[in-house]
């Protein structure tokens, strides 16, 4: 459920098909503001009904000269609100309105230097002299009626530009990424100073309100919960559970996809722990007869989708011969990067990456009304949401793990030998990580099997055995990740356990890809 559009002050990003826009909307919300990435064509009548504080317009990958670029419609500069472009977003804002855009004979890839205009609201309580990260082949070379020139770099005389009475502002370079070591307070200031917004974004505003838009949406009805053990959907549960208390119902399904432990856990937690009200169903034999042979990982990740809801419909059945009327409602996990990563927008030039579980598999017939809570928030906003909830450290700062299981994680057909390998090397990992005390210091750390066999030897044998690769990473949000740098010591250890104790595999490479351009699990 998305908050009502009075419910408290928010900056609504256009999105472009920036790598970078996800990451926007979460810079924005470290400053306690609300934001929402919506497709660049969005009607200037719908911004203004959302009523947003200040808009961004994110980079993307086009020029604006070219004759399909990506355009906004012309009425959102005369509603009057705050606008920042970044990029993309400035070469847009220059060329609608009345400047120049050019290829550049020096690209700016990479680190730079901008020499900040002091008088610039957006560089309130920074120096003169910042580190930027850019990523650009053209360059603004005639401002626009009424624009200034607000910062330069070595090859952008126009790198920011601003019109103070309009409160439109351009950066050519990007303030979101990591590599922009102040560009969060260039954000900050632009949201605050600029937009006026107050620090509204907390996570007890969030529950409170989430708990009231629930109750709306259900009535008196009853809610049922598809419930993994993960984070997202444990977060889910107790926020539901705090909502609507014994109307919720949990399903827990064990699709045979899980990791070791995982249906004693859930049952412990949730039914021992939180009283709450959980069917557990077994449909090991039903989702491994669906996936043998399949090795695409999107067929995967609909076949699983598929087969969940036609689990929970079985279940809903048997619920409503009791209550015909009060089980209709299907609650998710979803959070926002589901969502983004899930949906390629029409016209807009990003591409589909992969459909998750949550998102991706969905019939149009289920007779569910859906209930997503989660919908809006990104991972590191759910475990804050979840230790306000009540939920131990074990859960909500429990590794991120997909949807479709160890499915995911194991490259080509599924088969119940291939599961045992990759769930124990699995364990052997978290086990391993957790006694390190590198566990928490994570984003993910897990065990993917690969359709590789090599020659080994053990004893005086020859082997020849599957490989297994071990990927950890670190990451704030999901959005982008770089890859561990674990101790000698503690890789050698993972890999002399799995290798000595994990029949079938005698091989471990570890993955040292960044997300982009790699994505962070492998399927």
């Amino acid at each position: 459920m998305k908050p009502s559009p009075a419910a408290e002050e928010k900056i609504l990003i256009l999105d472009f098909g920036s790598q970078y826009t996800q990451v926007i909307a979460r810079r924005v919300r470290e400053c306690r503001v609300y934001s929402e990435i919506i497709p660049y064509h969005t009607k200037a009548s719908k911004i203004r009904a959302m009523a947003p504080s200040g808009i961004i317009f994110s980079g993307g990958p086009a020029s604006v000269y070219a004759p399909k670029a990506p355009r906004v419609d012309a009425g959102i500069y005369d509603l009057g609100v705050p606008i920042l472009g970044i990029c993309y977003g400035l070469q847009l804002i220059a060329h609608d309105l009345g400047g120049r855009v050019e290829p550049s004979n020096h690209r700016e890839y990479g680190p730079g230097k901008l020499k900040a205009d002091a008088a610039c609201p957006l560089f309130h309580g920074l120096p003169r002299s910042l580190e930027v990260w850019n990523s650009h082949g053209d360059r603004l070379t005639r401002l626009p009626r009424g624009f200034s020139p607000m910062g330069q770099t070595e090859n952008s005389p126009h790198a920011v530009i601003g019109h103070a009475r309009r409160r439109i502002f351009g950066l050519q370079f990007h303030p979101e990424v990591v590599h922009t070591p102040r560009g969060r307070e260039i954000l900050s200031n632009f949201v605050h100073r600029v937009c006026g917004c107050p620090s509204t974004w907390t996570t007890g505003s969030f529950i409170e309100r989430s708990c009231r838009e629930i109750r709306a949406q259900v009535g008196e009805g009853r809610v049922i919960l598809g419930l993994s053990g993960g984070v997202d959907s444990s977060v889910t549960a107790a926020l539901l559970h705090r909502a609507i208390g014994d109307r919720l119902t949990c399903i827990f399904v064990d699709h045979g996809l899980l990791r070791a432990g995982e249906v004693e856990a859930v049952r412990k937690l949730f039914r021992g722990e939180f009283k709450i009200r959980l069917i557990t169903i077994n449909a090991r034999r039903r989702f491994l007869s669906r996936l043998k042979g399949v090795t695409d990982p999107e067929r995967k990740r609909k076949i699983i989708g598929r087969e969940f809801i036609r689990v929970f419909e079985t279940a809903a059945r048997n619920l409503r011969k009791h209550d015909p009327e009060g089980h209709r409602f299907l609650a998710q996990g979803t959070l926002y990067p589901d969502v983004i990563e899930s949906v390629s927008i029409s016209g807009n030039p990003a591409a589909l990456i992969k459909s998750h579980h949550n998102v991706g598999g969905l019939p149009e017939r289920m007779s569910f009304e859906l209930v997503e809570p989660l919908r809006q928030l990104f991972k590191d906003e759910v475990r804050l949401v979840g230790s306000e909830l009540g939920l131990s450290k074990e859960v909500v700062y429990r590794q991120p793990f997909p949807g479709p299981g160890l499915a995911v994680r194991i490259l080509g057909a599924v088969t119940p030998e291939r599961l045992r390998i990759v769930r124990e090397a699995d364990a052997i990992v978290i086990e391993e990580m957790k006694a390190a005390g590198w566990y928490y210091k994570v984003w993910q750390s897990f065990a993917v099997l690969l359709p590789v066999r090599s020659v080994g030897v053990m004893g005086d044998e020859r082997t020849y055995d599957y490989t297994v690769a071990l990927r950890t990473v670190q990451s704030h949000d999901g959005m982008t990740a770089d890859w561990v740098r674990l101790p000698y010591p503690l890789l050698a250890k993972i890999s002399s356990r799995i290798i000595n104790e994990v029949k079938g595999v005698n091989r471990l490479c570890y993955d040292v890809s960044t997300k982009p351009p790699s994505t962070i699990e492998w399927e």
